[in-house]
């Protein structure tokens, strides 16, 4: 897949072209209401279906490319007593980027503490509006098991593999963490064969894997016209409403998320990895506008094994292991959102969360960002679980389900940028030892 600078270039400049004109729009529906109608008809009938065809050959590619990444990855490190300091590391790494993730964002609602300025007019307009979108999301969260011993085990090893892996139905997809602890049982039988045969296992697997890859190739040459008609679509649909009834909370979770990847990540890279912040951040720039524009951590691991391979020259088996896991489990930017949101709905409803109180909701939204599905809106049932765990209403979700869209494409951001920052880490630390004969 290239990842050169003009197709960069053009996927922002598509996203640019995208809210200005969407900006523009917006603005002239403010005079002439039916020209705003008649571009959010355009936006479901013909920008949205375009937006799909982008994003459905990148999930396309999601399962085989998750399953061969990772059993890759695990078969390259020839001796499986390398994989445990592998997995130690990361683990950890995971954990600690997601605590430290929740805890900015609950500094950041407990100091502009935005649901103090939600009025009782717009709190009611929101809920109204959006209120059947807040049921289904309780609906599915009451329909999912209680966690337990019993659950875990469903979730990571159920009956039947193919079945969890491919979904219920068409228009979903699948478990990706059954599909991981299978890959990686599979990486660690091939390190027990012989050598040639442990190479033979790997090719086979690295064959495929760059298979995939081409196809991402094909998507991402699409991604200069996508990009743009999806951020038009998203905005015109939001409307200058909402945003501003919700703009302190928008604003706030934004600055908290930007705080995390450009300010936590860039020490990371400093004293963790020894690398230069912002020369970093510039190879990745493809990447997080990939992220940006399709809201989807599954939808970017493709990318992200690139960009590890072509542009920062991470090794196979650390890149192969950590970013198939990390779009699953290192979910910090969704951690953050879950922390945001619960603390705003309380303030909203006058419902006082101690300091006791938050410290068990940012557990909370660690152990619950990792359940989550890397998918658009993948967040909002958990978020409902969350609520009525502290007594709060869960239909207060409604008051952001209308804002949920755009804060979505910051938060994948944040999960995306997180990976690949995780997976550069774990790579300067463990080069050596993993390299070693």
């Amino acid at each position: 897949m290239s990842t050169s600078t003009p197709l960069a270039k053009r996927i922002l400049w598509g996203l640019v072209i995208g809210v200005v004109a969407a900006v523009a729009t917006l603005g002239i529906g403010q005079w002439h209401p039916p020209t705003l109608a008649l571009m959010q008809k355009i936006s479901a009938a013909v920008f949205d279906p375009f937006g799909q065809i982008f994003l459905r050959m990148l999930f396309f590619v999601v399962i085989p490319l998750v399953f061969t990444s990772l059993a890759s990855g695990v078969a390259q490190l020839g001796r499986l007593d390398r994989l445990g300091p592998l997995a130690g590391r990361t683990f950890l790494l995971f954990f600690l980027n997601m605590g430290i993730a929740v805890a900015i964002g609950l500094v950041m609602m407990n100091t502009v503490q935005p649901g103090h300025h939600l009025d009782e007019q717009a709190r009611t307009q929101l809920m109204q509006e959006y209120g059947s979108s807040a049921q289904q999301s309780i609906d599915k969260k009451a329909a999912q098991p209680s966690m337990s011993f019993g659950t875990l085990v469903e979730m990571f090893m159920p009956r039947n593999l193919v079945g969890a892996v491919a979904g219920p139905s068409r228009d979903t997809l699948g478990d990706v963490l059954p599909l991981i602890l299978f890959a990686i049982l599979v990486g660690a039988a091939a390190t027990q064969l012989r050598e040639k045969e442990r190479k033979r296992v790997q090719m086979a697997l690295d064959t495929i894997t760059d298979l995939m890859t081409k196809i991402v190739g094909f998507a991402l040459e699409l991604a200069p016209y996508a990009v743009p008609a999806m951020i038009y679509s998203v905005i015109v649909k939001v409307g200058v409403d909402v945003l501003l009834a919700l703009s302190v909370f928008v604003v706030g979770c934004a600055v908290a998320l930007a705080l995390h990847l450009f300010g936590t990540m860039s020490l990371w890279l400093r004293f963790l990895a020894g690398r230069s912040p912002l020369a970093y951040f510039r190879q990745i720039r493809p990447l997080l506008i990939t992220a940006f524009s399709t809201s989807s951590s599954n939808a970017c691991l493709p990318a992200s094994l690139a960009v590890a391979h072509d542009e920062l020259k991470l090794a196979p088996s650390t890149a192969g292991f950590v970013l198939p896991l990390g779009a699953t489990m290192n979910m910090s930017g969704t951690a953050l959102f879950e922390g945001c949101v619960v603390l705003f709905v309380a303030q909203a409803f006058g419902v006082e969360l101690t300091l006791s109180h938050q410290a068990i909701l940012m557990l909370l939204s660690v152990l619950s960002a990792v359940a989550v599905a890397g998918i658009p809106g993948g967040s909002l049932p958990m978020i409902a679980g969350l609520l009525a765990t502290f007594g709060i209403p869960p239909e207060g979700i409604g008051i952001i389900i209308g804002v949920d869209r755009i804060l979505d494409m910051m938060r994948t951001t944040v999960n995306v940028g997180s990976d690949i920052i995780t997976a550069t880490v774990v790579d300067y630390q463990l080069r050596d030892r993993l390299a070693a004969p």
